[in-house]
């Protein structure tokens, strides 16, 4: 099956059932996501396998009405030059959470808020890898309204959740579903994992890219980013970054106008012979070939914590900053191995 090319937006590939499906976001007449038209043009989204997960999540419940109600002041439209998408109001001082591949490579960006007013905003910074941008305007205080950040790990598959955001234009649109699936592995623009995706049945089209992914209680629990689709369209499965990473690369882009993620250098898949973590390709240069690591190495343990999964492996990584040493071991040929990685900051 051939992925699905919407006008506005690049192809998501759903590995697991190998279809065809699509970015949500910039709207408009230009290809906005060019950082994935190199290659095969695709975005994979992979099941996860996770033990132990969350049983189940908060009791208490709002209905839809008293969600949008709660939240509706604090979603956004934006129009950057190459088209349009979704985003929130992040803190009192104007910050604004969105997708990356909305305003990068943006020449201007605007937000319109609740009350339809517009203003210019800034790119405070951009992080491709996990998809996630900030923006500052500087609007008046009465017409700022900060959502609160939910605990995207306390959800549970089940869950009500709840989008608002501009598809297709259309500012103020709510819908409502599910938590479909917990632990869902999206690519980057730039090709890394984010990691711990929320999977929803709740309608998203192109133009939410951006837009909140809102709890029971009203809380951004994630970013709505992707779709699966073999129309273009809504066809009930999307999918969002989870709240817990948004905090986290929020928090850097203020703070530095860029998030820095630890890198090792190889890409990975979950041993089919073994527990652990297979290595399929090392790149040249990075930390991991200078330790030596080669293709088809499994690493069964990195920085004193056992590793079962690619997934786990990421994780340790992602826990520690640019220029920490861990240990790697690992094994080769039935024999295990043991090195000292130091790790470089993630390229752009």
């Amino acid at each position: 099956m051939e992925p699905v090319r919407p006008r506005t937006t690049p192809s998501v590939t759903l590995a697991a059932a190998l279809a065809a499906g699509a970015l949500i976001g910039a709207g408009g007449g230009a290809a906005t996501y060019a950082a994935l038209s190199s290659g095969n043009g695709k975005t994979v989204v992979r099941q996860v396998t996770v033990n132990g997960a969350q049983p189940t999540s908060s009791d208490s419940t709002l209905s839809v009405q008293s969600i949008y109600r709660l939240a509706y002041k604090g979603v956004v439209e934006i129009a950057a030059s190459q088209g349009q998408g979704s985003g929130f109001v992040y803190d009192g001082n104007g910050h604004i959470v969105t997708n990356a591949h909305v305003v990068e490579g943006a020449s201007s960006v605007s937000v319109k808020f609740w009350n339809g007013k517009s203003y210019t905003a800034q790119v405070v910074g951009i992080d491709a890898s996990t998809d996630l941008a900030v923006l500052k305007v500087n609007a008046p205080v009465s017409e700022v309204f900060p959502l609160s950040l939910g605990d995207s790990s306390k959800l549970a598959v089940g869950d009500s959740v709840v989008a608002i955001g501009s598809p297709f234009g259309l500012e103020g649109t709510v819908t409502s579903g599910i938590v479909s699936a917990l632990h869902r592995e999206m690519t980057s623009p730039n090709h890394f994992a984010i990691d711990n995706s929320i999977q929803t049945d709740a309608a998203i089209n192109h133009g939410n890219s951006g837009g909140p992914l809102l709890d029971s209680q009203g809380k951004v629990v994630g970013v709505t980013s992707q779709i699966e689709s073999n129309s273009g369209g809504n066809e009930g499965v999307g999918f969002a970054i989870p709240s817990n990473t948004v905090s986290s690369i929020a928090a850097q882009l203020i703070s530095n106008g860029k998030a820095e993620h630890a890198f090792l250098g190889v890409v990975l898949r979950d041993s089919s012979s073994q527990t652990g973590a297979a290595i399929s390709q090392v790149r040249a240069g990075t930390p991991a070939a200078q330790a030596n690591l080669r293709a088809g190495d499994v690493v069964t343990a990195a920085a004193g914590k056992p590793i079962a999964s690619a997934s786990e492996l990421r994780a340790v990584i992602n826990a520690h900053r640019p220029g920490d040493a861990i240990s790697v071991t690992y094994t080769r040929g039935g024999q295990s191995h043991a090195v000292k990685v130091t790790l470089a900051a993630r390229p752009a």
